[in-house]
C-alpha cells in the first residue's frame, strides 16, 4: 500500500496558484484541477490576505472596448 506524503506549498507557490483565479474567464476549480489540489484548499488561501491577489495588479477589460 503507497504512503500519502502531505505536500507542502512554498508562500510563492501558493501566491501564483492564487494569482491565476484572478484571471478574467479563468475559475478556482479550472486552477485547482491544474495543480491537482482540492478547490477548497484555494479558497482558503485566498481568504488569508498573504495570498490574495491584489486586485489593482490584475488587469481587467477595457469598459470602452464594449
Amino acid at each position: 500500500m503507497a504512503r500519502r506524503t502531505k505536500r507542502l506549498w512554498t508562500d510563492e507557490e501558493k501566491r501564483s496558484i492564487c494569482f491565476q483565479t484572478a484571471a478574467p474567464g479563468v475559475s478556482v476549480a479550472q486552477v485547482a484541477r491544474r495543480y491537482a489540489v482540492n478547490a477548497n484548499l484555494i479558497f482558503k488561501w485566498l481568504r488569508d490576505p498573504r495570498y490574495a491577489p491584489d486586485p489593482t495588479s490584475v488587469a481587467r477589460p477595457a469598459e470602452e472596448a464594449r
